[in-house]
Formats: structure tokens, C-alpha cells, sequence
């Protein structure tokens, strides 16, 4: 593969100025990004769900910012891509498990601004062990690397390369703690100097097997169940606990962006309760249920109290905002779709969305027959094939809105969201035929 000095010199100077460019001693916040997998808007208490107890994250929201509309893509690699990059996945999202090697991530930027970079937990994009450094990360702790799924788990006796080599696999090795310890080791030794840790959790996924805080840890740690997943909900919160625990240990969570986020909704072979109402996991699907997140962000410098956010977030929009908290530029030679909520993070009105779009075109088993694309708003929804949903009076999507029974706002806001389509079409949102990945 190109080397990533290669790569930026072919690509000309648009992008290997990034490097030239400084960042300001005062503008140099720490940035940790924790994303859960396949964690449904629902699972946490905060949120008002009430099947999983989630205290470390309900205080975090208590005292930082909760916003209660952002949206992935409904699965894991397309939602990486987008988070990443800061672009639809459209423009480069090709396969599953793979990032198009000449795309430019935060790390990249980060990393050319000054940062110590590091990522920690889920990789799945790519099986190459450059790749993590390509991508701008100085240093990694991973699962999935150069291994594929079938190689070795995530859980127990678990399968994770740290920087170029294995680590012991232990039968008793849990890999989430070996994760979070990594996370916070990675903390301690760049606390004097500015740092981004991207921390893509293993937990929740399925298998659904005992954590280490479970009875049936010490006797039975492989047996798989879905009522473990009420554990490992406990043990993920558990850990991002841990996280900022530690940031205050060192002394730097005040100057600390920490933000919480999952990477699509929770499986469907589980439900959930949010009070009288049963949710079903979405993962995979467009719903709500497939696609609504959660998204908390704590940063005491800046963020003094509790506060919730109706603002419209999407996956793209983490690019440009961790970008613009740490001083960093934007690349000059690409189209970034994303917006920033930096400005909402400091209370602030700022640019919030009118509406997000989701091309969703996974490439990846069962979920290929899956393809969709829409743009909608908190409210309403707009299928490129037509369909129009009032989300919260029908979050299954099961009886689209007949125009002339729904009212003249519901017509305007299906003509905006049809022209959010109509462009995003032009710029090449269009369906690719499935690809042999053998």
C-alpha cells in the first residue's frame, strides 16, 4: 500500500498543507470519541429507557449536553466510514469492513495538527496492520485488525493486536477491560500535550455472553444469552465511567471534549422498554429503531450544566466538529457534508440542520436487500421511492402519510425533503451493484 507521505504528496498541495498549518495553544482540547456498537437510542436510562441501568452515562448527560436526535447509518462499517470522514457514504463507502485507502480521516488532520492520536477497541476496515497509521492513528489497540471475526472473539480469550503485535490470550482476558486499560494508559502517557483517543467499544455486539461482573462469569464466561446483554450494557457504561474517572484523575477533564455515541441500533433479536412502550432492536433497518442514537457530550470547560438538544445530528457532522474544537482545518480538496455542533457544545445557537440524509447501501449479507435512502427532519421522513412517515405518531413506518389528508406543513416539509433528495441524487447518491467480496 502507498505509503500515507506518498499518498499526501500525490494528492497535492491542498492536503499536505494541513500539516503547515498550526494549532493555537489555546485552542488545543483533548478529544475522546467513545462509540458503542449496536446500541439503540432506547437502551439508556437518560434517555428514558428503562430495561439497562446506565448510571455512569445518565450523569455524564446531567452534567454535560444530551441531544436526543442524532442519527447514524443503520450499520456498523457505513456508519464508521461517515463518522470518520465527515462524507455520505455515497462518495466513498465501497464494501464492507473496508475505508477507500485515499480518504482523509480526523486522525489524519489531527494528527497533522499536532495531536497524539491513538484508537482503541473495533477496527473493521481493512485487514492490513498499516492501516491504523495510514489513517492517522500514531498508536492502536485493536480487534479485527489484520484477524477476521472467524480468526478470534472479542469477549473471552479474545484476539487484539496492539501496535504490531498479539497480546497474550488468556482464557480469563476479558477484551473490553483490556481495551479500557489501553484507553486510559494512552490518557496518562499524552496528558501534557494535546490528544484525540477514538475509542470504537466492542460492547454491546452480539455474542451476548456473561461480563466479568456477572454470576455466571466465573463458571460459564462463553455461554451466550440474550439476557446478558443487560450485563454488558452495565459493564460498556461501566467503562466509559472509567474513562472520565480517569480524566480526572489526571487533571485535564475540564479541557476534555468527551463524547458518547453509538454505531447503529441495538440487534433485533432483542427489545427493550422505554416505560409502557416495547422497542425492538432495529440494527440493519432504516427505522428509528435502526438508525436513532444516542449522543452525549461532556466538556466542563465549556459546558456548564445538564442541557438537552433537539438539534438535528448526523454521523458526518463529528468530522467537522471535532475538527473545529481542536483549531484544526478542514481538507481543502474534498466535499465534507458534515456540520459542525461545536457551537450548540458551547451553548450556542449555532447552524443547526434542517434536515439529514441517509444513503444506506450496505453491501453486506441479508442487510443487501436493505437499500435506502432518505432525508427527513425530527418529525418527518422522505423516502426516495416516495414513502412519507410521520416518525413519532408511526415510528414502525407502517402507514405512509396520505398528502392530502396530512395538511399543508406536512406538504411543505415533503417538498424540502424531496429537493434534499433531488440534490443528493445529482451528486451521485445512487445504488451500486452488490460486489463478489470473495
Amino acid at each position: 500500500m502507498q505509503s500515507r507521505r506518498n499518498f499526501l504528496a500525490s494528492m497535492g498541495s491542498g492536503i499536505a498543507a494541513l500539516a503547515a498549518v498550526p494549532v493555537k495553544a489555546a485552542t488545543k482540547t483533548n478529544i475522546v470519541l467513545m462509540m458503542t456498537d449496536d446500541l439503540g437510542y432506547e437502551c439508556l436510562a437518560c434517555n428514558g429507557g428503562t430495561s439497562y441501568s446506565t448510571p455512569h452515562l445518565d450523569r455524564l448527560a446531567a452534567s454535560g449536553i444530551r441531544f436526543e436526535h442524532c442519527y447514524s447509518q443503520p450499520l456498523c462499517t457505513p456508519s464508521r466510514v461517515k463518522l470518520m470522514t465527515g462524507r455520505h457514504n455515497f462518495r466513498n463507502y465501497k464494501r464492507f469492513a473496508h475505508l477507500e485507502p485515499e480518504e482523509i480521516t480526523f486522525a489524519n488532520v489531527l494528527r497533522d495538527a499536532g495531536y497524539a492520536t491513538g484508537i482503541v477497541g473495533k477496527w473493521q476496515l481493512g485487514y492490513d496492520a498499516s492501516l491504523p497509521q495510514h489513517f492517522g492513528f500514531d498508536e492502536y489497540c485493536l480487534w479485527q485488525l489484520t484477524q477476521q471475526k472467524n480468526k478470534g472473539e472479542r469477549y473471552t480469550h479474545p484476539l487484539i493486536e496492539e501496535n504490531g503485535e498479539f497480546l497474550p490470550r488468556g482464557e480469563k482476558a476479558y477484551g473490553p477491560a483490556v481495551f479500557n486499560d489501553y484507553a486510559r494508559d494512552f490518557m496518562t502517557r499524552h496528558k501534557d500535550e494535546p490528544f484525540f483517543l477514538y475509542y470504537p467499544m466492542v460492547l454491546t455486539h452480539d455474542p451476548f455472553v456473561p461480563s466479568p461482573d456477572s454470576e455466571e462469569w466465573a463458571d460459564t464466561p462463553h455461554k451466550k444469552d440474550n439476557k446478558f446483554f443487560a450485563d454488558m450494557v452495565a459493564y460498556m457504561d461501566k467503562a466509559v465511567g472509567q474513562v472520565a474517572a480517569h480524566l480526572d484523575e489526571l487533571g485535564i477533564r475540564e479541557n476534555t471534549l468527551l463524547m458518547f455515541t453509538s454505531d447503529n441500533g441495538t440487534h433485533r433479536s432483542l427489545t427493550s422498554r422505554m416505560g409502557d412502550t416495547v422497542i425492538r432492536g432495529g440494527k440493519g433497518t432504516p427505522p428509528d429503531a435502526g438508525t436513532r442514537v444516542p449522543l452525549i457530550a461532556s466538556w466542563p470547560a465549556h459546558i456548564k450544566e445538564g442541557r438537552v438538544s433537539q438539534d438535528l445530528i448526523e454521523f458526518s457532522d463529528f468530522f467537522p466538529t471535532i475538527l473545529e474544537a481542536a483549531g484544526a482545518p478542514l481538507p481543502e480538496d474534498r466535499e465534507i457534508d458534515g456540520v459542525s455542533f461545536l457551537p450548540q457544545l458551547r451553548g450556542e445557537t449555532g447552524n443547526p440542520r434542517e434536515w439529514i440524509y441517509i444513503h444506506y447501501d450496505p453491501h453486506w449479507g441479508s442487510f443487501s436487500k436493505v437499500k435506502s435512502k432518505f432525508a427527513r427532519n425530527q418529525r418527518y421522513k422522505l423516502y426516495h421511492d416516495g414513502r412519507f412517515y410521520d416518525v413519532p405518531n408511526d415510528p414502525l413506518e407502517e402507514r405512509p402519510l396520505d398528502l392530502e389528508a396530512a395538511g399543508p406543513k406536512a406538504r411543505a416539509v415533503r417538498k424540502k425533503l424531496q429537493a434534499v433528495i433531488d440534490k443528493m441524487e445529482k451528486r451521485g447518491s445512487v445504488f451500486r451493484p452488490d460486489l463478489d467480496l470473495d
